[in-house]
């Protein structure tokens, strides 16, 4: 799955063209993920021509703080702060703290080392299922997508690889697409956010630090994703029952969300 080849935005991406079997593909040009958009340039012709009406923020009040987004022409705003309720109990997740993490590898051996970074995203990868301000967030996200009228939607995190991943991988999933082709589209964003903090892993291991513990801390994995889609099983069985009764999104809405995104490639 290609970035858009946008050079204010990091690892913006169009969900339209996936393939979602039985003849049918994503819809182009209305639902759409990215890295942060403090940078966004309103006039980069490949931003503009996108037509972007709806953006929903997926990151915290401090990471919204420091890096406030600048929004495409024309577009909301929607703030859904996915790990509210988990930084009150935990503080700032690993992926939150990226830069102070890998300025010191002393201090990022000692956090991360040993296999904490995996298991600190699996811990946190669970959250965005169980938690009660991920379900409103991403409760917020579904219900804008199936919203009679909406147009084109894009939502993100920071780097766009974790809170954005998972609501990428849910909506896929609704829409019909097949276990590989969701962790195929959720590992793509590999090659962007690598290349985005390619300055920072050269600081970090030239200071000595892990290059593998690097690759862990600003990439995805696959068994991130499955801790998630394993707290969905576990606690509802299917992507169908945690969308209705964990999310609390209608079926009328889902439908919509459906018959919006959906269409005939055959």
């Amino acid at each position: 799955m290609p970035a858009i080849p946008a050079t204010s935005v990091a690892n913006l991406r169009d969900l339209g063209g996936l393939p979602l079997g039985a003849g049918r593909s994503v819809r182009p040009g209305l639902v759409l993920r990215s890295a942060q958009l403090d940078r966004l340039d309103r006039a980069e012709p490949a931003v503009a021509a996108l037509g972007i009406r709806t953006v929903v923020d997926l990151r915290t009040d401090t990471e919204r703080a420091d890096r406030p987004d600048r929004l495409p022409s024309g577009a909301r705003l929607l703030v859904a702060d996915v790990l509210a309720d988990h930084l009150a109990i935990s503080g700032l997740p690993p992926a939150a703290r990226l830069k102070a993490l890998l300025s010191d590898p002393t201090l990022a051996e000692e956090h991360l080392g040993g296999g904490q970074v995996r298991a600190a995203f699996a811990r946190t990868y669970r959250t965005f299922v169980a938690g009660d301000s991920a379900r409103a967030s991403y409760r917020t996200l579904l219900t804008e997508l199936g919203a009679p009228g909406a147009g084109p939607l894009l939502f993100h995190c920071s780097a766009g690889k974790d809170r954005t991943g998972w609501a990428a991988t849910v909506v896929l999933t609704l829409l019909g697409a097949d276990a590989g082709t969701v962790r195929e589209e959720y590992l793509s964003v590999n090659t962007a956010v690598r290349q985005a903090f390619a300055p920072m892993i050269e600081g970090f291991t030239a200071q000595g630090g892990d290059p593998d513990l690097a690759l862990d801390l600003i990439g995805v994995v696959p068994e991130y994703l499955d801790a998630a889609l394993d707290e969905v099983a576990v606690r509802h069985g299917s992507m169908e029952r945690y969308v209705r009764e964990g999310l609390g999104v209608p079926d009328e809405v889902t439908a919509r969300i459906r018959e919006r995104l959906t269409v005939r490639t055959d």
